[in-house]
């Protein structure tokens, strides 16, 4: 029987698989930092009080991507390109779904709309990494190699959620619930689909890298399915719910640092 543990350690456990594995997690992460950057560095004149938040989950997002690499290097692996079918961040954008590339790049300020739209896409994104770094801190916390990283990773995942929930709620009671219901709900909506195609795209490049049988790719590819049909059906509203966090204000103040790494 297939389970998300005996997978993961099939994929850490082999070189190639491991080095496209954090290539793909190290991707992801610089191009959230980079974002996040830009919009900091955006934020209209009556919201300058997020600017320090939103640079600090970006700092955030960059050590992130130094860790997976630094994962890399301990095993003298160098990163790979990235293939364009598990390029979560990009299929989003392609989706219409947080602020295009585009839009950052230019050094025209951002609109309070537009900050809206960026904490509810977050909400909904972040949902999924905290979901995921959950899991595999209970199942590699202790593990030799990764343990400290994803142990650091998903304090920060869970840190990120919590100022998106409280961010969001203050500005719903700003007058933006209309907005927010609005865009929470096409997010979820869109990233549940793009999730399901990354999957199954990433679960092929380590299915050719690990010379899985096609039986067991193709029980990989149901029970991809599989989530996203009871996503479809419901699970999507896990992403859209706001709920004041038990810890106020988690990122003020400056990005805690990773000596270990």
């Amino acid at each position: 029987m297939l389970s998300a543990r005996g997978l993961f350690e099939e994929i850490l456990d082999n070189d190639e698989s491991f080095r496209l594995f954090c290539s793909i997690a190290a991707s992801g992460e610089a191009q959230g930092g980079w974002e996040n950057g830009r919009i900091a560095a955006l934020v209209p004149e009556g919201m300058r009080d997020l600017a320090p938040k939103i640079t600090r989950h970006g700092a955030d997002e960059d050590k992130h991507g130094r860790i997976f690499n630094a994962l890399l290097k301990r095993r003298g692996l160098e990163p790979v390109d990235v293939p364009p079918a598990t390029d979560y961040t990009m299929l989003l954008e392609q989706r219409g779904i947080g602020l295009t590339h585009d839009k950052l790049r230019r050094n025209d300020p951002l609109t309070e709309e537009d900050i809206v739209v960026y904490l509810s896409h977050s909400r909904v994104t972040e949902q999924r990494a905290a979901d995921q770094m959950d899991m595999l801190t209970r199942y590699f916390g202790d593990h030799p190699l990764v343990g400290n990283a994803v142990r650091i990773i998903s304090a920060d995942e869970d840190n990120h959620l919590a100022y998106c929930h409280e961010e969001l709620l203050r500005l719903a009671g700003r007058g933006h619930g209309r907005t927010i219901h609005r865009v929470l709900r096409e997010s979820a909506q869109a990233e549940i689909q793009v999730y399901r195609e990354v999957s199954i795209a990433v679960m092929g490049e380590m299915g050719r890298v690990l010379n899985w049988s096609r039986p067991k790719a193709a029980l990989l590819r149901a029970g991809i399915h599989g989530l996203y049909a009871m996503e479809r059906a419901g699970g999507w509203r896990r992403m859209v719910s706001l709920t004041m966090p038990e810890r106020r204000d988690a990122l003020g103040g400056p990005a805690t640092p990773a000596p270990a790494f």
